[in-house]
């Protein structure tokens, strides 16, 4: 028996981890390391509760993808920072968390724990590619964004979404009953039905319009009723079906939206996805010395003595 394999939306994880914890706690040259401290944290806390014998921090090479932009111009548009060179979108992030990442970085490096990313690609498409490749362990994906439910399953394994959005202490686990049951979508297709279900209602997080007059009830609905968002729209195709004629006239007023946007709300799982280096999770830290003198740099002693610790645990 081996433990989980443990897959970990970084940014989602050190942004709650950032505004969770005072920018007091301070490096020995007073650079904030609040996210540092929070981040390294949360990941001692996940090892300790759910024993992986694997672990990936998934990180965002391309918070924004031109292929999503391409297909739905507001996609995330609002997130973009207003003053910026001409290049490619940069992300409003607060100006003390970006140095901080870098840390979490050589934090994890020297722990030994794995980072994936995909050039192109978001976060979110290296959890789903990841989750869908593997055959072996139970997955358990770790993020605070919804749109991650899709990719739970119980085939070839299961998949089982971790969702932290109100935080590590009350995390809720989310298999393929759970996400049926709480958002009302067919209990054959759980995940697919989310990701349908999130089209249909939009997601003014992600500047994703929905459906105008569609809300999440009306969505779960009519997907109950019909199965998938292509029986549905057969449906409102077709005269001789009982859909009503107001969300007929819905649905057409948002044809071109439904063409381009399921692309856009669905998880990619072939994601062209390179590891750091090797998912196993080690039983001491790749580099003691060098996790050592980040502790002390970072006065983060007490929380690397907690990864640590999780890290020697038996599993």
């Amino acid at each position: 028996m081996t433990g989980p394999l443990l897959l970990l939306d970084g940014a989602s994880l050190w942004f709650r981890a950032y505004y969770a914890l005072p920018e007091s706690f301070t490096a020995t040259d007073g650079r904030p390391v609040n996210a540092v401290r929070g981040f390294t944290d949360m990941v001692a806390s996940l090892i300790t509760r759910h024993q992986p014998s694997r672990l990936v921090v998934c990180l965002d090479l391309d918070w924004r993808p031109q292929f999503r932009v391409d297909l739905v111009p507001s996609y995330k548009a609002h997130r973009v920072a207003e003053e910026h060179d001409a290049g490619p979108d940069v992300e409003e992030v607060p100006d003390t968390l970006t140095p901080q990442v870098d840390m979490i970085m050589d934090v994890l490096g020297a722990a030994g724990i794995a980072t994936a990313g995909a050039v192109g690609f978001e976060a979110d498409d290296v959890l789903g590619t990841l989750a869908a490749r593997e055959r072996d362990d139970t997955t358990v994906v770790v993020s605070g964004d919804r749109d991650l439910l899709q990719v739970v399953t119980d085939e070839p394994v299961p998949v089982r979404v971790l969702y932290v959005g109100r935080g590590l202490s009350k995390a809720e686990l989310f298999g393929p009953a759970e996400v049926a049951e709480k958002y009302g979508v067919p209990a054959d297709r759980p995940g697919p039905g989310y990701a349908e279900l999130a089209l249909l209602r939009g997601d003014p997080s992600d500047g994703l319009p929905g459906v105008k007059g569609v809300g999440e009830k009306t969505a779960s609905t009519l997907l109950l009723q019909y199965g998938s968002i292509a029986a549905l729209r057969a449906a409102a195709e077709d005269p001789e079906s009982g859909l009503a004629k107001g969300v007929r006239g819905k649905l057409a007023a948002s044809a071109d939206y439904l063409d381009a946007a399921l692309p856009v709300v669905r998880v990619a799982v072939d994601a062209p996805v390179e590891l750091s280096g090797p998912d196993t999770l080690p039983a001491t830290p790749k580099d003691s010395d060098r996790l050592a003198d980040l502790a002390e740099q970072l006065n983060i002693g007490a929380s690397v003595g907690r990864l640590t610790a999780a890290l020697a645990a038996p599993r």
